[in-house]
């Protein structure tokens, strides 16, 4: 009678330890999966960090280019304008002498050249940008809260990319390619986008400053321009659009402040 009321303890214990195991592994399931998932979002935000700091430069190198002299294509840009009705016929030379010096660059870079012409204003030719812009409405531009607004509500700016297809994936796919990447890291890589803005905020003072300057030279304090950049990183949901910046996952908004020598 004791073996066989010891025979079924023993049937109803394995019952139960098989219970508890199965409840802590499902436990330990969902504990990783949880924490894989956590991973995923943890590096999603961080690589939208560094689109958006990729932005950032991107927004340094425009105005650098805009005050240095644009890469333009000379077959198709509207920024090289020719001399107006009355122009004497050496400012008639001088424009097709320039115009071909630019077409000559081109053939050596890719169809573009430096378009270093200061003789018309900026935006025509290179210069300092100045807010002549209307801002769109963009995810980016209406995360900061702290732009000032005209009495229609509009944002002028210098320069706003938003127009522009701006697709990390897209820039960096010659290298995923390169490297055999498949087609599902391409296409995640693609959901990233990147936007951009820039805001003259006046001028200031400018010192240059640097360890390996001559003693004859001087880091003086002279009249500089401050620029306000905003960059931002976008995360898309799945399936959208290579140009769409609507409804993003993720948005991460970064803000600098640059001075530059007039």
């Amino acid at each position: 009678m004791n073996k066989k009321n010891q025979k079924g303890f023993t049937l109803i214990l394995s019952l139960v330890l098989l219970l508890v195991m199965s409840l802590m592994g499902g436990s330990l399931i969902v504990i990783s999966s949880g924490d894989h998932q956590s991973n995923n979002t943890s590096d999603e935000y961080q690589q939208t960090f560094y689109v958006a700091e990729h932005a950032l430069v991107e927004a340094e190198k425009y105005i650098i280019n805009e005050m240095i002299g644009p890469w333009v294509d000379p077959q198709s840009t509207m920024r090289i304008v020719p001399p107006g009705d009355g122009a004497s016929t050496e400012e008639m030379e001088a424009h097709a002498n320039y115009l071909n010096s630019l077409q000559q660059q081109a053939t050596l870079n890719g169809g573009f050249a430096r378009h270093t012409d200061a003789s018309a204003p900026w935006p025509l030719g290179r210069g300092t940008p100045v807010n002549i812009n209307t801002g769109a409405n963009t995810p980016c531009l209406n995360s900061f809260r702290n732009l000032i607004r005209n009495d229609d509500g509009d944002v002028m700016l210098a320069f706003h990319s938003w127009a522009q297809n701006w697709n990390f994936g897209e820039l960096i796919r010659p290298i995923l390619e390169s490297e055999s990447a498949s087609v599902r890291e391409i296409e995640h890589m693609q959901r990233y986008r990147w936007e951009f803005f820039v805001i003259n905020s006046g001028s200031s003072n400018f010192k240059g400053a640097g360890t390996s300057l001559k003693k004859t030279s001087t880091n003086v304090q002279r009249q500089g321009t401050v620029f306000k950049i905003y960059g931002c990183g976008y995360l898309m949901p799945r399936g959208t659009d290579l140009d769409d910046i609507d409804n993003p996952e993720i948005l991460i908004p970064l803000e600098s402040v640059v001075i530059l020598s007039s």
